[in-house]
């Protein structure tokens, strides 16, 4: 990768990262545009987890990853320490695995 094109991106990203608080004052929103935004980001965010806990590769990544999954959001739902979650998660899909359920 040559110097020029990682000045060039640089650039870029500083001039984004700055734009939010120079024309934050210039640039008015409806409510329900800000409503959208916020409901866009959820969805994005949603979309990438479901991807990443579908699939592997180029392929389905097995049922004990998405059960791990399954569990890990019924123990965030039910309000358990992060600690707790992330253990549950694991020690679902090892078990799972272990059970001959990849």
């Amino acid at each position: 990768m040559s110097w020029g094109l990682i000045a060039v991106l640089a650039v870029g990203t500083f001039a984004l990262r700055i734009a939010g608080p120079v024309l934050r004052a210039r640039i008015h929103l409806s409510p329900n545009a800000v409503r959208l935004l916020g409901l866009a980001a959820t969805a994005l965010l949603v979309a990438l987890a479901v991807t990443q806990t579908v699939y592997a590769g180029d392929g389905f990544a097995g049922w004990a990853r998405v059960l791990g999954v399954g569990v890990a959001g019924l123990l965030i739902w039910r309000r358990a320490p992060f600690v707790v979650v992330v253990v549950g998660a694991a020690a679902a899909t090892a078990l799972l695995r272990v059970a001959g359920i990849s």
